[in-house]
């Protein structure tokens, strides 16, 4: 059995903002004998729970609202896009342009996840010189793990520079790829070449279709890319031919939407208008698309070419799901078809608060550096709690480590003051742990206070002057074990310039299911078929509200200065409220 390491987790106050829906639809008053939130104890292991509980170091701390922030409960803001291979800012505005990859040589190998480096087919140059000459193409990638190279698939560059680019127009095997721009071009410029012959010998030459096609592969398989851009095109103009609006003079994204389009939309239906001829002569019908250049994408129904190869070659020449998932590898089935992966681009953010939108964190916008501008994180804002052991065991087995039922067991709880404020602090835990198997907690010390945290230097100082009239001294281990100092109620058991230790004492529940009526809680009673422990349920762990007091400087308003009050000039008295999970220790089975 592994050993235990106790925690402690901090709800955040985001999740009691937002009731169950039975709740909220419910217009019926709540019972008399129906407790508030409030006065509800926090059950750890409840599922809800689960998303409430972060560890001091996830949380945020906002000092407009005053209250404890999640992961859950801010804003995301992008600061800056940059590439993780280069370094290189990349602006927004290319972002949404060519999308979240980076658009310059910076590639990962398509069969394992390393850079690619651009090397040179020929020779590098030897001789007189050779440091200065300049290496010719072409060019290819190279992986420096795998020995992977772009020559494999048929892929080379004339320049070292600019690969993306470059890329992006060659198929696997060294075939040139039209983009939808250029094949668009292409489109219009036979348009305009047959603009000058005449209907009847256009019609003889295309009986079928109104305008001649440049010849393309119907089982042309394209990416998701120029499938999505021709699709889009497409039905653009179809929407374009087809819409009455169109007819009517409105073209691009003056639609049923535009305003100045509603007197001539309305004639539709008040009688006829100049525009009637025009309606009826276009075709309201919309076709299907009917190749790939409009976006028509055929699968084969049988994969008789791929059966051959794989018979022919092994199952080792098939891609991984892994390779495949990659943005360009989506439809390769072989390694063959597999193509060089750009990085993909990463950011900075900022987080904002999502009452306030104060800014809880800002990192700097240069990508080099790792600082922060702003970090209001809440391990400065409030006090850390740590559990141990009062009496350390003394072996070193596993079943030591084990808390034994009925059994009572002290624990240290430690809080560590971050601010430079003395705070006050008051606990509040239940009698009885929630669950079906309750656990007895009692807190020899629920109110204390906790000092400032200052310079160590002024504290020795202070301490020096003071210390035959201090009346409260550290107690050491070696003091606890000759038993010359016990745990007593209402005192803290260690003090410290920032910290403040006090005694908890639990005895833990018996996991047995045979025992006295009186030791069963209520969910144990109803659940009596349930003879099994369930998962982590032999877990003990202590909900505890913590409640802290303070006085910091109040904030100068604006207004401030000649005729500002003493009163503000003092200081504000400030709490802050919010439950804690301790998780002490796992309960032996009986």
């Amino acid at each position: 059995m592994t050993s235990f390491t106790p925690y402690t987790y901090f709800q955040c106050p985001c999740t009691e903002s937002s009731l169950p829906t039975h709740r909220l639809s419910d217009s019926s008053p709540p019972a008399e004998n129906e407790s508030s939130d409030d006065e509800r104890t926090f059950d750890p292991r409840a599922p809800r729970a689960n998303y409430s509980l972060y560890p001091l170091e996830h949380l945020f701390y906002c000092e407009d609202c005053h209250q404890i922030r999640c992961p859950r409960c801010v804003l995301d803001e992008i600061v800056t896009w940059y590439c993780p291979n280069c370094l290189f800012e990349v602006p927004s505005s290319t972002v949404k342009a060519e999308g979240n990859r980076c658009t310059r040589s910076c590639f990962q190998c398509p069969i394992c996840i390393a850079p690619l480096s651009v090397s040179s087919v020929e020779a590098p140059p030897s001789g007189l010189g050779a440091e200065i000459a300049t290496q010719s193409g072409p060019f290819v990638l190279n992986c420096g793990y795998c020995s992977w190279s772009s020559k494999e698939i048929g892929i080379q560059f004339e320049k070292p520079n600019g690969i993306f680019g470059q890329l992006a127009k060659v198929k696997n095997g060294g075939g040139p790829i039209l983009t939808a721009k250029e094949r668009r071009k292409d489109r219009e410029d036979r348009k305009r070449d047959f603009s000058g012959s005449s209907v009847s010998e256009i019609r003889e030459e295309t009986p079928e279709i109104d305008v001649p096609r440049e010849p393309l592969d119907p089982n042309e398989k394209l990416d998701a890319e120029s499938q999505f851009s021709n699709l889009r095109a497409f039905y653009q103009s179809q929407l374009a031919d087809a819409s009455p609006v169109s007819a009517l003079g409105f073209t691009g994204d003056y639609g049923y939407g535009s305003p100045g389009a509603l007197s001539r939309i309305m004639g539709l239906y008040t009688g006829s208008t100049a525009f009637d001829k025009k309606a009826k002569s276009k075709s309201g019908a919309m076709r299907e698309a009917r190749d790939a250049l409009e976006g028509l994408q055929i699968t084969p129904s049988s994969d008789e070419e791929a059966l051959v190869k794989l018979h022919a070659e092994g199952w080792h020449t098939t891609s991984s799901c892994s390779q495949r998932a990659e943005f360009p590898n989506s439809q390769a089935q072989f390694i063959d078809d597999l193509r060089p992966v750009a990085y993909l681009l990463r950011t900075k953010r900022s987080k904002r608060c999502k009452t306030c939108r104060h800014i809880l964190s800002k990192p700097e916008s240069k990508v080099q550096t790792t600082r922060f501008r702003i970090r209001l994180v809440a391990l400065n804002y409030i006090p850390s709690i740590s559990l141990k052991p009062l009496s350390p065991p003394t072996s070193s087995s596993s079943s030591s480590s084990l808390l034994q039922p009925m059994r009572p067991v002290q624990f240290l709880l430690t809080f560590k003051n971050p601010l430079f404020d003395s705070v006050k602090v008051t606990l509040a835990t239940p009698t009885k742990t929630p669950g079906r198997f309750a656990s007895k907690v009692t807190v020899l010390c629920p109110q204390f206070e906790v000092g400032a945290n200052t310079d160590a230097w002024e504290e020795a100082l202070r301490e020096n002057g003071s210390r035959s009239s201090t009346s409260e001294k550290r107690r050491t281990k070696a003091d606890f074990l000759e038993g010359q100092h016990q745990a007593e109620a209402g005192k803290v058991w260690e003090r410290g310039r920032n910290w403040v230790s006090v005694v908890v004492e639990v005895v833990p529940a018996s996991l047995s299911f045979q025992g006295p009526e009186f030791l069963k809680t209520e969910e144990r009673r109803q659940g009596e078929g349930d003879k099994e422990v369930r998962e982590d349920e032999d877990v003990l762990e202590i909900p505890v509200f913590v409640r802290v007091e303070w006085e910091a400087d109040s904030a100068h308003d604006e207004a401030g200065g000649l005729g500002a009050s003493k009163e503000k000039e003092g200081k504000e008295k400030r709490e802050l409220a919010y439950w804690c999970v301790l998780g002490v220790g796992r309960i032996a089975r009986d």
